[in-house]
């Protein structure tokens, strides 16, 4: 950032947004002198300590560390003595070329759909037929720096039955049907996408500029029907606190991190990236892009928020009389 990024803004000016500028400004100057610094003397030691100080930018690779390890803690304090869940929903492509424009309304809808497939089918008589809690934390990257949107959900195994006196624990190893699950979740996001679309909510631009005519709104949603649209779940070997602790990267920092950033030789950067397509060790590679190119997947990533919304799972506790309502 500090070498190339007034090089980059200066090629790609009229397209860069303030959020963009202001995240790009605030890494570059991060443990610079521009901050200023402390000067500590180390028990009557000699020479002093010098710090430069840091901003609570959480775009930043290197800051945030604190915050994250506090909603850590904090979530961790929720967790139940049961066993957990780690349920994944993630949007097709090509919904997710609309909602790069259409940020706000769609991760909304994102968030709001998985987590009514969810409390829908646990409340089925036929499957759990009981009223879960879920943390859901929402990612919009992949690990290549990609827009990828997906909802990461902590589930318990179990939750209260509807009269709220006793628990209801699931099959071991198994929570709730995936294909039922992606099937409401299919069904859910598209009605409320040609909701949205007729309400005057989402804007279309470039190659998707035609979508604002319902017709050809219907007919870009039809393809996506007969597609089985993916949702995971497993329960993880690790633990609730290891997917947690997975998550506190993502709720705080943004992008990348510099666990992940391997060499810079001034013209291309190598990073850690995964490849989800491939189980077992092979899985994690290298990818290697020009400063221009990773410039310019990290910048849209940093007008992007990793928001988090909860019914907790503390929430539906069976002592509690008044469980919390996810918002």
């Amino acid at each position: 950032m500090r070498g190339h990024g007034a090089a980059w803004r200066h090629a790609n000016r009229g397209h860069v947004s303030l959020d963009q500028l202001k995240v790009m400004s605030a890494i570059e100057s991060c443990r610079t002198a521009a901050l200023g610094g402390a000067c500590r003397a180390l028990r009557g030691l000699r020479p002093h300590d010098h710090r430069l100080q840091q901003l609570p930018q959480w775009h930043c690779p290197k800051c945030q560390g604190m915050a994250a390890r506090e909603w850590m803690a904090a979530r961790e304090a929720e967790l139940l003595p049961v066993a957990y869940f780690h349920v994944v929903f993630t949007l097709p492509s090509a919904i997710a070329d609309i909602a790069y424009h259409n940020k706000a309304v769609i991760y909304d809808l994102l968030f709001k759909a998985s987590s009514e497939v969810m409390l829908t089918i646990a409340a089925d008589p036929k499957h759990l037929g009981a009223r879960i809690g879920i943390t859901a934390v929402l990612h919009t990257w992949g690990s290549a720096m990609t827009h990828h949107p997906h909802i990461h959900m902590i589930v318990p195994g179990g939750g209260l039955a509807n009269h709220g006196s006793r628990w209801i624990s699931c099959k071991p190893n198994f929570l709730l049907p995936m294909r039922v699950l992606s099937k409401l979740f299919r069904r859910l996001m598209l009605t409320k996408l040609a909701a949205s679309q007729a309400a005057g909510q989402l804007q279309f631009f470039g190659t998707h500029a035609h979508l604002t005519d319902a017709k050809a709104f219907a007919a870009f949603l039809a393809p996506l029907r007969g597609k089985r649209w993916f949702v995971y779940s497993k329960r993880p070997f690790a633990g609730p606190k290891a997917v947690l602790a997975y998550l506190s990267r993502y709720t705080h920092r943004v992008a990348i991190s510099n666990r992940h950033l391997i060499a810079f030789d001034g013209r291309r950067v190598i990073f850690k990236v995964k490849d989800y397509r491939i189980e077992g060790p092979g899985r994690s590679t290298t990818m290697t892009l020009d400063v221009g190119e990773f410039i310019r997947r990290f910048c849209p990533r940093a007008s992007t928020a990793s928001a988090t919304t909860a019914c907790s799972p503390a929430a539906i506790a069976p002592r509690r009389s008044r469980p919390r309502v996810s918002s």
